[in-house]
């Protein structure tokens, strides 16, 4: 029985992968790099202790809460995230943008 609320073309997508009919074009070599990737993503070797606010550690641990991990994980993951170029911060970028447009 077909979900009502898929599209039609959702529905041609998900009849064709359950025909089996995707297959994997990963190369052992980009496997391998996405492997290491993770790993060093994830590679924990260094402890750093922050005072928060009540508040936002209270938001934290809902937001993780909400995604299903540790509150730590999280945080570790919007730090990496934010210093690998992955989140920028938007008021810095609005300030630099209104400096910009000032100086025209």
């Amino acid at each position: 029985m077909t979900d009502p609320k898929l599209s039609k073309e959702e529905r041609e997508i998900l009849k064709a992968f359950e025909a089996d009919e995707f297959k994997s074009v990963l190369t052992p070599r980009r496997k391998k790099m996405l492997q290491t990737s993770a790993e060093e993503t994830f590679k924990k070797d260094k402890r750093i202790n922050i005072r928060i606010s009540g508040r936002d550690l209270e938001s934290l641990q809902r937001r993780a809460l909400e995604e299903g991990i540790p509150y730590q994980t999280l945080v570790s993951s919007v730090l990496h995230k934010y210093v690998s170029g992955g989140l920028h911060d938007i008021m810095a970028n609005k300030a630099s943008q209104r400096a910009q447009k000032t100086r025209r």
